[in-house]
């Protein structure tokens, strides 16, 4: 019997080869590097507790920030990204590993934003409407670019979600450029910025937009290590961002075999 089940077995995996059965398929979907990565975002609670922390240390420091305001002094603010810090597009990641896509892909992406499928991040809109209740204003920075239409999209996303929005002067879209930094020294001239919120390093400031250097990059950000959990809240995005230009030189790399083994050194260590 058991000699019959490893010729059968053998048989199967044979055929498999010949025809593209599952079993060819699930070899090669496990080999899809985004698949750890998005698991873990859609699977773990720590993912989510990470969010919840964030946006309850968030509002400690808002907390704070308007025990300690006094007539006279700039109205109070926060500066927030938009995409993986107050909304999750998981849906648009989901739809990449079916297709064993593994790196992102800017069509798709730009064929998805209309759509409205993002979700709020746990704890997003709890925070953002608690700024709002104690008349903290919530300023959104994103960067995008789905053509003409890419502003309406992001209020779209925005408004889809039922995020509080005073006004569209307080919506920043960049289209051009990832440079946060000219509209938040705009913002700072005319409010006092209780916490700046993202899942990037380069929300907060654009000194760590560093290419093609990891070491570089996590010395820039050691610099301002008494700043986290303090004046910036970062929250958990593994699968995007701008920590890939360090390794790759740019933050959207191409879906090719270099980029396939630059990305196995950086997980092996190797420099």
């Amino acid at each position: 019997m058991a000699n019959l089940f490893r010729k059968t077995l053998t048989s199967f995996v044979f055929c498999s080869a010949l025809v593209g059965t599952p079993a060819l398929a699930a070899e090669q979907v496990s080999n899809n590097p985004l698949l750890y990565s998005l698991a873990w975002k859609q699977a773990s609670a720590e993912y989510e507790a990470l969010y919840y922390q964030g946006f309850n240390i968030a509002k400690m420091h808002v907390e704070l920030a308007l025990a300690n305001h006094k007539q006279g002094d700039k109205p109070l603010a926060i500066v927030s990204d938009f995409d993986d810090t107050l909304a999750l597009p998981l849906a648009y990641w989901g739809h990449l590993v079916n297709k064993d896509i593994d790196f992102f892909d800017d069509a798709i992406w730009d064929k998805w934003i209309p759509k409205n499928e993002m979700v709020a991040s746990p704890g997003a809109k709890e925070f953002l409407e608690f700024c709002h209740r104690n008349g903290v204003e919530i300023f959104y920075i994103t960067s995008r670019e789905q053509g003409e239409n890419t502003f309406e999209y992001a209020l779209g996303n925005i408004r889809h979600l039922g995020f509080p929005l005073k006004d569209e002067s307080h919506l920043t879209v960049l289209r051009e450029s990832s440079n946060k930094e000219i509209r938040q020294n705009e913002i700072m001239k005319g409010y006092d910025i209780a916490v700046f919120l993202g899942d990037n390093l380069n929300d907060f400031r654009r000194k760590y937009y560093v290419k093609g250097d990891v070491e570089g990059r996590k010395k820039k950000m050691k610099e301002d290590r008494t700043l986290f959990g303090r004046k910036y809240v970062l929250f958990p995005n593994p699968t995007d961002g701008h920590w890939m230009a360090s390794i790759f030189g740019e933050s959207e790399p191409e879906a090719s075999d270099k980029n396939r083994a630059m990305l196995k050194e950086a997980a092996a260590g190797i420099r």
